[in-house]
């Protein structure tokens, strides 16, 4: 018998703000990719990230694909990209016909290492994409200098980092384009959808014309380019208003779950959280931690008998076989995948429930070190 899941990993935060959105949307007959709730979307969320223009996209993944092609990054150019992250970094890079380079992590605080990148720099390396893994943000200004230093182009990949920032400045305004993600387990969410962020006016314009079919924005039905249908639609727009209405709220009851975790962890040798930002302040995505390797696959097994989902961080990219000649020298992500892994992170979680989950860790980790 499949046990009922009472505490899924995520859930989406839905409101009647957002109802009333897609009803208007609905209403007006707008619910392709031309709108008033793209327009609001566009600004209202690259005004909240302190870029200039925001392009809407289809999802997380073509946006950093069209970011690459706006860059004229493709044939024989290099992109780099950390071992532990979603299979859409590397994806989009193959997408775009470039080669991944696939560099190792900080294990201080599980991000893309700058000295791994630097050492992985060749004459063709055209980018890096830095992923600000589980809210947490790279190291910005080590590696904005070293894209100064050789002439790259730094596309930061947020889509678990609505709102986090680094040294005062929100991820996705820091490098040349930002890129984000809005699917259902999201901070914040449009369902599917994505966006792509920037200062940069020509970036911007050439955006909107790859992400509707490379079409003229003066002559209707003229193409200029060849170009993709990455375009959101006005009722996906429309939810994403009404979130990004209130993502403080959701941001600081997400923080909340995250202190009363570790509140109620504390004293469980096993297991290790993730550390704050030290110079910047981290998102709650979901909630991460570590335990000892031996205790991990066990653990999230017998939380599923109780009730409870778990999800096991990513696998790192180089022990994948489809992308393992990408990769350079591999120490720390491995080591890092094998003992984390993330528990049910969402609004409406009650510091109750919070309790009920760690009582069934500490309760099967007991039973594990018993057996043992």
């Amino acid at each position: 018998m499949v046990q009922q899941i009472k505490y899924p990993i995520s859930r989406p935060y839905l409101t009647e703000f957002e109802r009333q959105n897609v009803i208007d949307a609905y209403d007006s007959s707008w619910i392709s990719s031309t709108g008033k709730y793209i327009d609001l979307f566009e600004q209202n969320f690259s005004k909240y990230i302190g870029s200039k223009f925001g392009v809407a996209m289809s999802n997380g993944t073509t946006a950093i694909h069209i970011a690459l092609e706006v860059l004229n990054i493709g044939k024989d150019d290099e992109v780099i990209v950390p071992d532990l992250t979603f299979a859409a970094t590397i994806n989009a890079v193959l997408h775009a016909g470039a080669k991944p380079v696939i560099v190792d992590i900080n294990k201080e605080n599980w991000c893309i290492s700058p000295e791994s990148i630097e050492k992985a720099i060749t004459s063709k390396t055209k980018a890096i994409i830095p992923v600000h893994l589980y809210g947490m943000p790279c190291e910005m200004d080590r590696i904005m200098d070293i894209s100064k230093k050789y002439g790259l182009y730094v596309i930061e990949d947020c889509a678990e980092a609505h709102g986090a920032s680094f040294k005062e400045k929100k991820v996705g305004s820091i490098g040349h384009i930002g890129c984000f993600s809005f699917f259902a387990n999201k901070i914040i969410t449009t369902g599917e959808g994505g966006m792509c962020v920037t200062n940069d006016e020509n970036i911007m314009k050439k955006l909107r014309i790859l992400r509707d079919h490379g079409m003229s924005k003066e002559k209707k039905y003229f193409h200029e380019e060849i170009g993709y249908n990455y375009r959101m639609t006005n009722i996906q727009a429309a939810i994403g208003v009404a979130q990004l209405d209130r993502i403080e709220q959701i941001l600081l009851e997400r923080d909340t779950i995250s202190k009363l975790y570790k509140t109620y962890l504390q004293g469980i040798e096993e297991i290790s959280t993730q550390p704050a930002c030290k110079e910047g302040k981290n998102v709650n995505w979901l909630f991460p931690l570590t335990i000892e390797i031996n205790y991990r696959d066990t653990l999230m097994e017998k939380l599923k008998e109780h009730g409870i989902d778990s999800r096991a961080f990513f696998y790192p990219l180089s022990r994948m076989p489809i992308y393992k000649e990408y990769s350079k020298d591999i120490s720390e992500s491995l080591k890092v995948s094998l003992k984390g892994f993330n528990l049910p992170t969402y609004i409406g979680l009650t510091e109750g429930d919070i309790n009920e989950i760690v009582k069934s860790i500490r309760s099967i980790l007991h039973e594990i070190r018993c057996e043992r």
